[in-house]
């Protein structure tokens, strides 16, 4: 007997016509659904006519039943993992059971879907077009600094609860004061909202109005890009600092996200006399 097949699957983030024809035939014909919260799937899946069995899966239960969810496998079941919202695994759980399957040697088939974080970037100006997903920020404020002073030259994206998002926009206000951020929340919902701005305009918006739902936030990088930099002068600069050329490619790629290669060729023009 073959192995079954883990399918991820992406659920809608709030509308629940945001979820792919191929999402619904998947969910309908799989011989089980991993949910969260079974209360929380069992609406979409009854909106969808679904009636496939579902198991809970969630991260108080996660190691304990991945041996028993591979074995299911080995016997040539199909299975769907889903999250309460978006695309499992991405700040959900299912990595302890997608870890399982790799070493099983399982098939392992990823759904394109709904994600909060594509949906909010999607709305968000960022010059650079790049950006890391950092999930959840730590709670502790000490922390969260670290986090933002390490990420200052890159544009970061986090999901955060509505109760710490000021808490939040004030660490972010206290060390980079002139900070762009963005705010989404309760996105593809009736009262769907995006905030683009300075620190201290989003924050008075948020300590005017207490947001609700599920919140979403992008620093927008405060580096300029290769149009507005001179690299010339930025590559003299730090040779005349000791630097080597490919210690020089690396420290400007980074603080101004051009391509390292572009930068140690400049530099190599540059310097070789």
């Amino acid at each position: 007997m073959s192995n079954g097949i883990l399918y991820i699957c992406p659920t809608p983030i709030g509308n629940l016509k945001d979820i792919t024809l191929r999402a619904i035939e998947l969910l309908k014909h799989v011989d089980l659904i991993l949910c969260e919260d079974t209360r929380v799937s069992g609406k979409l899946l009854h909106h969808y006519e679904i009636k496939t069995k579902m198991k809970s899966y969630h991260k108080f239960n996660e190691k304990q039943s991945a041996n028993e969810i591979i074995s299911l496998l080995k016997e040539g079941q199909n299975i769907a993992l889903i999250s309460d919202a978006g695309t499992p695994i991405i700040s959900d759980p299912g990595s302890e059971l997608l870890k399982c399957a790799i070493e099983a040697k399982i098939k392992i088939v990823p759904l394109a879907g709904a994600s909060a974080v594509t949906t909010f970037m999607s709305g968000v100006y960022n010059p650079s077009g790049q950006f890391f997903f950092l999930g959840f920020l730590p709670k502790k404020s000490s922390e969260k600094d670290t986090i933002l002073r390490k990420f200052k030259a890159q544009t970061i994206v986090f999901y955060e609860s509505p109760n710490r998002l000021v808490k939040t926009l004030e660490d972010i206000k206290k060390l980079r004061p002139e900070a762009q951020v963005a705010v989404g929340r309760e996105l593809t919902k009736v009262f769907e909202e995006i905030k683009q701005g300075q620190i201290e305009e989003i924050l008075t918006h948020y300590n005017q109005n207490p947001p609700r739902g599920e919140v979403a936030v992008a620093i927008i990088s405060e580096a300029q890009n290769d149009s507005e930099i001179d690299l010339n002068e930025q590559i003299l600069k730090l040779n005349t600092q000791g630097y080597s050329v490919n210690d020089i490619s690396k420290i400007l790629s980074t603080l101004f996200e051009v391509s390292k290669k572009e930068v140690y060729q400049i530099a190599l023009e540059l310097l070789k006399n």
